[in-house]
C-alpha cells in the first residue's frame, strides 16, 4: 500500500491542484467544480482544506467551513464538510478515513463539536464510510438537494440527500476514530436477535435487486433498511431500475425518520451468494456513546 502524507492546503497553486482532482473524481461537468479562488477564501477565512499526496502527487482531499445551524435556542456554530474525494485509483485504500480523522482533528482544534455532510444515501460505500466507520447518524433526507446535477455520478437522477450529524466529541466517534479495529457486525447477528428489514428486495433476471411495491411501517425499536451494493453499476445497467430505487429509498428513509428513527450503524453483509447492504435504524433517543 501507498503511503500518503495529509496537510493543509492554503496557496493558489494548491486549490488549482484540487480542481483537476475534483475532474477525476467527478468528470462530465466543468460547471460542478468548485474553482480554485473560492478554496482559497475558504481555507483563509476559517475553513479546512486538507490534501492527500503520494510523492508530491495529490489523490485526496477534503475541504468544509464553518456554518450556522437554527436551534431551538437560537444559532449555533458547526462545520459544513462539503466535499471529500479521493482519486478514482486509491479508491478502497483507507485514504477517504485518514482525510476525515484528519477533518476530525482539525475542526475539534477550532473549538467545534459538530460537522455535517450530504451524502447520496443510495451508495453503499459512502455509507459504510460515514455511518459504520466514523459513526455519524442521520435523521435528515433532502429531496433533490443540489437541484440538476450534471457531472457523470449523478448526471439524470434526482439529488437526494441524507444531511447526517457527526458529533465529533462523543465517544461514539472517538471508539471509531480509535486505532483499536471494530469488529464489522453481519445480517446473522441481527437474524439471532430477531430484527428483520422492513421490506424484502428480490433479484432480476439480470442479478440486479430491485425495490418492492411497498415497505412495512416500522414498529420494532431496530430495523434493517436494505439498499443496492453497487447502486452506481446498477445505475450504468439499467437507469429505469436506478430511479426505481431512488424513490423507492425516498419514501422509506421519509417514513422512518417521521417515524422517529435514525440510521446509527450501517453493514455489508458478504455472508451469502449475494452481498447485501443495509441501514441500520434505531427508534428513539439512541445515545451518541453506543
Amino acid at each position: 500500500m501507498s503511503v500518503w502524507t495529509i496537510r493543509l492546503l492554503e496557496t493558489p497553486s494548491e486549490m488549482t491542484a484540487v480542481e483537476e482532482l475534483q475532474r477525476q473524481v467527478w468528470p462530465g461537468s466543468e460547471t460542478d467544480l468548485v474553482p480554485a479562488h473560492l478554496l482559497v477564501t475558504i481555507a483563509h477565512n476559517g475553513g479546512v482544506v486538507l490534501g492527500a499526496f503520494i510523492e508530491e502527487q495529490l489523490v485526496g482531499c477534503v475541504f468544509g467551513f464553518p456554518g450556522l445551524e437554527m436551534l431551538p435556542d437560537g444559532p449555533h456554530p458547526k462545520h459544513c464538510s462539503h466535499q471529500l474525494g479521493v482519486h478514482p485509483d486509491y479508491r478502497d485504500s483507507g485514504l477517504g478515513f485518514a482525510l476525515k480523522r484528519a477533518q476530525w482533528q482539525m475542526v475539534r482544534h477550532q473549538g467545534l463539536d459538530h460537522i455535517t455532510w450530504t451524502y447520496d444515501p443510495l451508495l453503499s460505500r459512502n455509507a459504510y464510510l460515514n455511518i459504520a466507520k466514523l459513526g455519524a447518524v442521520c435523521s435528515t433526507y433532502h429531496r433533490t438537494e443540489y437541484g440538476e446535477m450534471r457531472d457523470g455520478l449523478n448526471a439524470g437522477l434526482p439529488s437526494d440527500r441524507f444531511q447526517i450529524d457527526w458529533w465529533i466529541n462523543t465517544q461514539r466517534v472517538e471508539l471509531r476514530l480509535s486505532r483499536q479495529r471494530r469488529l464489522p457486525l453481519g445480517l446473522d447477528h441481527f437474524s439471532q436477535a430477531g430484527i428483520q428489514p422492513l421490506y424484502r428486495v428480490e433479484v432480476n433476471l439480470e442479478g440486479w435487486p430491485h425495490p418492492p411495491k411497498r415497505m412495512s411501517l416500522p414498529v420494532a425499536r431496530l430495523h434493517l433498511a436494505e439498499i443496492p451494493t453497487d447502486f452506481l453499476a446498477l445505475k450504468a445497467s439499467d437507469f429505469a431500475l436506478a430511479r426505481d430505487w431512488r424513490l423507492f429509498s425516498r419514501e422509506v428513509f421519509e417514513t422512518v425518520f417521521a417515524s422517529g428513527y435514525l440510521v446509527t450503524d450501517f453493514l455489508y453483509d458478504r455472508s451469502s451468494n449475494r452481498p447485501r447492504s443495509m441501514y441500520v435504524l434505531t427508534h428513539g433517543e439512541s445515545t451518541l456513546d453506543d
